[in-house]
């Protein structure tokens, strides 16, 4: 249970639930010609590809072994057909020893049956899940998604009707399909202004740990870099944006948000292979490790000492350097705050919330993180409407993604809405919470005049 224990806290809850009610009856325009269109042609699409799966060899063995029980969509089915029937390696296994047969395993595998497999799947949930939730709530050119304050512990906001806050980034053809739904009102501009390491800022706001603070500060530091270098046992000049990617999202952010050694090392490991990662040199990062004397990924099970030669092990040393050496200040606060929750039941968020109640201990380090980094957000769309308003400016904040914001912005108001953006969200906003001790960075991204949002670039010009 969250409850706010300070005026400020308060007040930030209140003006808060009144920016984002503003912000929902805005709107955000929707092409729903093309969203139509797309539709019909996935659905399409979903029906051609599943035939040409039917008609696979393996489509049918499948049938063959599975009859009128078979089920092209079940996981279960697909995990026996190809690794205990056509015996394709997995070292992947339930806790009930069971093969997996998920996203990540998939993926790892060349052969023609299982990517057009996993391309139906992908196509389906688009369709099913988010395309779908989209047009069941468009009100004549618009949808008005719901964005809560009181459904989530750390109060960080939530999003209904449909959630803007669930489409997905990370596959760029999938988030093409789907934000090219969005579009700007006639003659205007999408434009997605978004706090950039916020969650790592405001974590760092209650650890305050000196090397960490040194990587925010000094623009000639690297954190994701370095630890891919590290993970990879490569040089500075090695890592390209991939695999510092890697590094990042495969390492860095885990070890955050509580993760450790097993997960991270199958995950960069099986990277490798998905990725294609190499050296500038055209070496794959598997015969690179094997140069450094890593064999084999290792049994990666709790409970079971990892073996000399793994990569299992060598990421559990980097795991303890990362902590040990790297974030000395930040490993104590972790144990100090936790015994603290221990002792109290609860704990206190800076922006004047007490978060109370029974959590895991993961839940204890990362709510305050990411409650108070969605604060800064909100209290930053608080400022900019009532800005926008007192300037008499056009332009309209329509959604917002936890650590973004986007807006429908005339042309002519552009260099004064970022301009407006960067004061408040990196000035202002320090001004009022003199406790972050880091600076606050944002980039913006934009959409050509009457462009979807899927066409949206980094903008190049000054705030």
């Amino acid at each position: 249970m969250l409850k706010p224990v300070e005026n400020s806290g308060y007040r930030l809850l209140h003006e808060g639930t009144l920016t984002l009610a503003e912000i929902e009856r805005n709107g955000i325009r929707v092409n729903r010609k093309y969203l139509k269109k797309v539709m019909w042609k996935i659905r399409r699409t979903i029906a051609e590809e599943t035939e040409k799966l039917k008609k696979d060899e393996i489509g049918v063995l499948w049938k063959k072994i599975y009859g009128n029980k078979t089920k092209f969509g079940s996981r279960h089915q697909l995990s026996y057909i190809l690794f205990e029937k056509i015996k394709i390696p997995n070292p992947n296994r339930t806790e009930r020893g069971r093969f997996k047969a998920d996203e990540d395993v998939l993926e790892g595998i060349d052969i023609p049956f299982v990517k057009r497999y996993i391309r139906i799947e992908k196509l389906k949930k688009i369709l099913n899940t988010y395309l779908s939730g989209i047009w069941r709530e468009v009100d004549g050119e618009y949808i008005h998604p719901t964005f809560n304050l009181g459904n989530a512990a750390t109060f960080r906001s939530t999003s209904n009707s449909p959630n803007f806050q669930n489409i997905p980034i990370r596959v760029p053809w999938i988030a093409k399909i789907i934000r090219s739904c969005f579009i700007p009102r006639p003659g205007r501009q999408l434009v997605e202004v978004d706090y950039g390491r916020i969650e790592v800022c405001g974590s760092t706001c209650y650890h305050k740990d000196p090397n960490m603070i040194r990587y925010l500060t000094d623009p000639t530091k690297d954190m994701h870099r370095d630890m891919a270098m590290k993970c990879f046992m490569l040089k500075k000049e090695e890592v390209d944006k991939t695999i510092r990617y890697c590094g990042k999202n495969m390492f860095v952010f885990p070890q955050f948000y509580g993760d450790f050694y097993i997960d991270c090392a199958k995950n960069l490991w099986n990277a490798i292979g998905r990725l294609k990662l190499c050296r500038p040199d055209g070496v794959s990062l598997y015969d690179h490790l094997r140069e450094k004397g890593i064999t084999s990924l290792g049994a990666c099970e709790v409970g079971v000492e990892p073996k000399d030669g793994t990569f299992e092990k060598h990421i559990r040393r980097v795991e303890y350097d990362f902590w040990n050496n790297t974030f000395p200040t930040y490993m104590q606060w972790k144990k100090k705050w936790w015994n603290n929750y221990l002792r109290t039941g609860g704990f206190y968020l800076l922006t004047g919330f007490y978060i109370e109640g029974v959590y895991r201990r993961n839940e204890v380090i990362n709510y305050p993180i990411q409650g108070t980094s969605f604060h800064f957000l909100l209290w930053s769309l608080i400022q900019i409407i009532r800005e926008i308003k007192k300037r008499k400016m056009k332009t309209l904040i329509v959604g917002q993604i936890h650590d973004s914001i986007v807006a429908d912005v005339p042309p002519d108001e552009l260099s004064d809405y970022l301009g407006l953006a960067q004061e408040v969200m990196t000035e202002k906003i320090r001004k009022h919470w003199p406790w972050i001790i880091v600076p606050l960075e944002i980039e913006a991204e934009v959409c050509d005049i009457d462009r979807p949002w899927s066409e949206k670039r980094k903008y190049e010009g000054t705030f």
